[in-house]
């Protein structure tokens, strides 16, 4: 299964790089859009700080304090393959750090992952059953096995989707996917009777 999934790895990273960053923007803003048509209103959302070729979530973080929802972004803990939560209410806080994702180095304002209502999860790939491939270091696979209770909304460019993903027992799957051409797996749609923008 590793040897397959670094090859699957391979060929999503080669598709997400190929992206001119002039796409990589007009993508992201139009994945915001669709994604903040079911952020409910007053929740605590989890957001990843997206590196150069991430879909790009400094559309939507801003989206979230225009909602006036509370925003908390982890910080990676490389010591234990952990995250730590910290309340993010301005941009000016991030910085480069682990890996080059930008995080409040210095102006943290410590979050309980039992305040946060839904988690906006990076991907460097996914399918239509609510697969996700990460980058492979399992920060977040770990973080949701402790918080399976969480709304998991994972978000990527359409040319990530991957027909039948190598994933195992381990892997978590997604509540809702969504890319630029909207949400293309509602299954947290069907279990939590919320059918907007159901594309099928």
């Amino acid at each position: 299964m590793s040897e397959q999934k670094a090859r699957v790895r391979a060929i999503l990273r080669q598709r997400k790089d190929a992206m001119i960053p002039e796409d990589r923007l007009k993508k992201s803003i139009s994945i915001t859009h669709h994604l903040m048509e079911i952020i409910r209103r007053g929740e605590t959302v989890m957001v990843f700080t997206s590196k150069e070729k991430e879909v790009n979530t400094k559309p939507l973080i801003m989206a979230l304090f225009r909602q006036q929802n509370p925003v908390v972004v982890p910080i990676i803990v490389k010591e234990d393959v952990s995250l730590r939560l910290s309340y993010l209410r301005d941009f000016s806080a991030l910085v480069p750090s682990t890996f080059g994702v930008p995080e409040p180095i210095g102006s943290e304002i410590p979050a309980a992952a039992e305040d946060i209502g839904t988690i906006i999860l990076p991907m460097l790939g996914f399918d239509r059953t609510g697969g996700r491939i990460g980058y492979g270091a399992g920060y977040y696979d770990r973080f949701l096995s402790k918080h399976g209770n969480l709304r998991k909304i994972g978000i990527a460019f359409a040319c990530q989707e991957f027909e039948n993903l190598p994933v195992d027992e381990n892997d978590i799957r997604m509540d809702y996917i969504i890319t630029e051409d909207g949400i293309v797996y509602p299954g947290g749609g069907v279990r939590d009777g919320d059918q907007r923008n159901r594309n099928t």
